[in-house]
């Protein structure tokens, strides 16, 4: 009995939305539950067997023969698209939810990041499902990558949506150079503090409670004595943001597209590194990069949610929800 209750504790504690403080995590995230069943798929990046953890959601209401794909964030993993999949598969539509290699349950190899190879990554596990034409969602980093598969694999792309996408502006023109050693060595020092202090940026109105549900697997990480190995991918894929740009890109764009943007957003990948505060003045401007990107990419919609910052499918899910189904039904 005493056994029974100690393993239900042991499942409690790493399925209940608030992890404790003591919680440590390794760098897939052992031992973390996600909200629907976790797979993987098989890959050999650089010489290395890896492996890469998807979600496979199948529609819970009659199903339209229709995928959606969803692309999480950098300091992000596949989880926090929960309501979002809830609300995509009570639409009649198959959802698939990849953590992208160097992220959540996924690998973290040393290896070169590239969006050309995540997208190729993701397009090889769309292929192993049977998928030949989904609706791409990409939230920040997400939003880079969705465009870089737009543009890669235009015949696969139904619709293209990017919801508060990082990489609407070219940062190596206003964050100076980081070397991935140093950036390697700022990540080794992250701690839930400095974690929860960053991810307060993306609330305007600040930072929610419930929040904490995918901030503490991050911060249990922290703890794990393979976080170097984290930390190590997390610089790299930094890297990767800031070494290849996809602003200048946009007018080559086919496919149907929507942007979804909370105004309040400011944020610029290596703010912390911008020393001229002109400069850090100018760059991050949702607003006008919404704007601006809309009107490169031909016939967009843009959907410009007020008061709301980096993570609408968050922070004002019944407004995200709203204009994604509109857009894909």
């Amino acid at each position: 009995m005493f056994r029974f209750l100690s393993v239900l504790l042991l499942a409690l504690l790493f399925t209940h939305p608030g992890l404790a403080q003591n919680t440590v995590l390794n760098a897939t995230l052992d031992g973390y539950e996600y909200p629907f069943p976790v797979k993987y798929l098989p890959l050999k990046l650089d010489g290395q067997a890896l492996r890469m953890a998807y979600m496979d959601v199948p529609a819970t209401a009659k199903a339209n023969g229709r995928t959606v794909v969803l692309l999480h964030g950098k300091n992000f993993f596949g989880a926090y698209w929960r309501e979002t999949v809830k609300a995509l598969t009570g639409a009649g539509f198959r959802v698939v939810v990849p953590d992208q290699v160097g992220f959540g349950k996924s690998d973290k190899p040393d290896i070169h990041y590239s969006f050309h190879q995540l997208a190729r990554n993701t397009k090889r596990l769309l292929d192993t499902l049977g998928v030949q034409k989904a609706v791409v969602v990409g939230h920040s980093m997400g939003g880079m990558l969705a465009t870089r598969f737009a543009l890669q694999y235009p015949a696969t792309t139904e619709r293209l949506v990017l919801e508060n996408p990082i990489g609407l502006e070219d940062y190596r023109v206003g964050v100076p150079f980081q070397p991935i050693d140093q950036a390697e060595a700022t990540e080794r020092k992250s701690t839930e503090e400095s974690i929860r202090k960053y991810h307060a940026t993306y609330y305007p109105s600040g930072y929610p409670k419930a929040h904490d549900e995918w901030l503490l697997p991050l911060a249990a990480q922290t703890k794990s004595p393979d976080f170097p190995k984290v930390a190590r991918a997390n610089a790299l894929t930094f890297d990767m943001i800031y070494q290849q740009p996809v602003s200048y890109e946009f007018s080559r764009i086919q496919v149907p597209t929507l942007l979804i943007i909370g105004q309040q957003d400011r944020t610029v990948v290596g703010k912390n590194l911008i020393k001229d505060p002109k400069v850090l003045a100018a760059m991050g401007q949702y607003p006008e990069l919404g704007r601006r990107t809309a009107a490169q990419i031909k016939g967009a919609k843009l959907v410009e949610l007020a008061n709301v910052g980096h993570i609408p499918h968050l922070e004002a899910f019944a407004q995200f929800r709203e204009a994604l189904l509109a857009f894909v039904k």
